[in-house]
């Protein structure tokens, strides 16, 4: 899987990590793949809704020790 972009948002309680994938996404072309970091158990539903909303494809999710992993495609 060819990460396009990558958004550290750990630290950052909602609705941060959801606003910072909205600002990088917009950056991005369709297709391309946005990696983001989170801390914040809540992000875990949050993208799920976001990605619902968005029709931006919800790629993976992952819990890694602390971090929380969300891959999104860009529609």
């Amino acid at each position: 899987m060819q990460i396009h972009k990558e958004v550290d948002a750990r630290g950052l309680n909602c609705p941060l990590p959801i606003l910072k994938a909205k600002k990088a996404l917009a950056d991005m072309a369709s297709g391309e793949l946005l990696k983001v970091v989170a801390t914040d158990a809540g992000s875990v539903r949050d993208f799920q809704a976001f990605s619902k909303q968005t029709g931006n494809e919800l790629v993976e999710q992952q819990t890694i020790g602390a971090d929380y992993i969300h891959v999104l495609r860009r529609r």
